[in-house]
């Protein structure tokens, strides 16, 4: 199939990649007007005598999330067609490749964006188990990155997970029967390759499996065959990722280590507690290059741990670290000046912010509060009403008024709902000094 032919609707503009059951295309949709990627299958492979039952299985497995899982982290799918003469996937193409690209010893990421690109899985694999889906075949090859680079930047190095065809679906009324015969056997974990029933457990032992090869540009056990695979996997304690790697901190090499252990009480028991420690890991070490530059782990961290963002979801918070801006400040840094205009709010994020007028102490800001959103909120009046000087070093989260009109419905929801509240405890604290005057 060559440019310029169809499969369906969508144009076919090149060919991305092959392999045993499929051809991946990019092509276009002339409705959406947007790129697309279209994993063709082969027609062959689902006559197949031996296995035509079970590929046929994972495309249908992989139809049927069409639309269903919306995340930043995860590849869309946006159509699927199953039948006789021809079948396909489409779905969001992501440019960047895999993190395959990554693993071997002469091409590693910076333990920084190791830890990110980790945490961001953690997330959307989260996501996917609210929904009851547990993907069953994490590893490298599953795992795209937005752009090439992955090195740093806001969009560099962002992820996407892909190919849940091996999926397992608990639609709520009944959990979808295991299929054996699918995955890759060095990211499977010890209830996986032994055919034991399995829950979101045994994607977080693989995805620490992805996280000990991007770390250490080797995998945990190393095998000339499935069978001596196995072993190892059963019985055989890993070598910590700081055996072949210069620098990587303890307590990557206890988060790595948890992820993996064979007992399924010693493991990972929720992603958040997996996310919790990779979080955590990050601070302590100080990972990041200027202190002025925050990781979107952090920043997801920090707005999921404010009061204010309680009701937000994940893709919520994910949208609102995408379009925030994040400084620290030092004492008597001017952040809002009384008289001026400004179409944007703040929050204080640690540290303490006063609020003068004509010289005169209003209040002291401490972590967790907002402020300067009236000044958005009001449809006519965007004047700054006082001073809002760093008394101390502080960090300040601040949000842009055009980038909350452009947020998603839901998100901007929540955010006028939760400034009703600050509000009203405003007013409740304005009339209690009333009364005691």
């Amino acid at each position: 199939m060559s440019n310029g032919e169809r499969i369906g609707k969508y144009l076919v503009r090149d060919v991305l990649g092959e392999g045993a059951t499929s051809r991946v295309f990019l092509g276009y949709d002339p409705f959406a007007q947007r790129e697309v990627a279209i994993k063709l299958i082969f027609p062959e492979v689902l006559k197949d005598r031996e296995r035509g039952r079970l590929y046929r299985h994972l495309l249908m497995n992989e139809a049927s999330l069409a639309g269903k899982l919306v995340h930043p982290h995860i590849v869309q799918i946006y159509d699927a067609v199953v039948d006789d003469n021809i079948s396909y996937v489409v779905m969001e193409y992501v440019p960047g490749g895999t993190l395959e690209q990554f693993c071997s010893p002469d091409r590693l990421l910076p333990v920084d964006r190791v830890v990110e690109i980790i945490f961001k899985c953690t997330r959307a694999l989260d996501y996917a188990y609210r929904l009851g889906i547990t993907h069953r075949d994490i590893k490298p090859a599953n795992i795209l990155l937005a752009s090439g680079d992955a090195s740093g930047g806001d969009a560099a190095g962002d992820i996407k997970i892909s190919d849940f065809g091996a999926a397992i679906l608990n639609t709520g009324d009944q959990t979808q029967t295991q299929v054996s015969g699918v995955g890759s056997p060095a990211y499977m974990s010890p209830e996986q390759v032994r055919e034991m029933p399995l829950t979101h457990q045994t994607d977080i032992y693989s995805l620490g499996v992805v996280m000990y090869q991007l770390l250490a540009g080797r995998l945990p056990f190393q095998a000339s065959n499935n069978f001596s695979m196995v072993y190892q996997i059963t019985n055989t304690d890993a070598a910590p990722p700081s055996a072949f790697r210069a620098g990587i901190p303890v307590s990557l090499d206890s988060v790595v280590a948890r992820a993996m252990q064979k007992d399924l009480d010693a493991r990972y028991a929720t992603w958040d507690a997996f996310a919790h420690d990779l979080a955590q890991a990050f601070r302590n070490r100080q990972l990041s290059a200027r202190r002025n530059e925050f990781a979107d782990s952090e920043k997801f961290e920090t707005l999921r741990g404010l009061p204010f963002f309680y009701y937000f979801s994940d893709v919520e918070i994910w949208e609102i670290v995408r379009f925030s801006d994040w400084d620290e400040v030092s004492p008597d840094t001017i952040i809002m000046k009384d008289g001026e205009s400004g179409d944007f709010f703040c929050f204080i994020v640690d540290g303490e912010l006063r609020v003068m007028k004509r010289g005169r102490l209003l209040s002291v800001l401490t972590a967790g509060e907002c402020f300067g959103e009236m000044a958005v909120i009001s449809r006519t009046h965007h004047t700054r009403g006082a001073d809002v000087v760093a008394q101390t070093n502080a960090r300040v989260v601040t949000i842009p008024g055009q980038a909350l009109r452009n947020a998603s419905e839901a998100c901007q929801m929540h955010f006028y709902q939760a400034f009703l509240e600050v509000l009203s405890a405003r007013l409740a604290q304005a009339n209690s000094r009333l009364a005691s005057t």
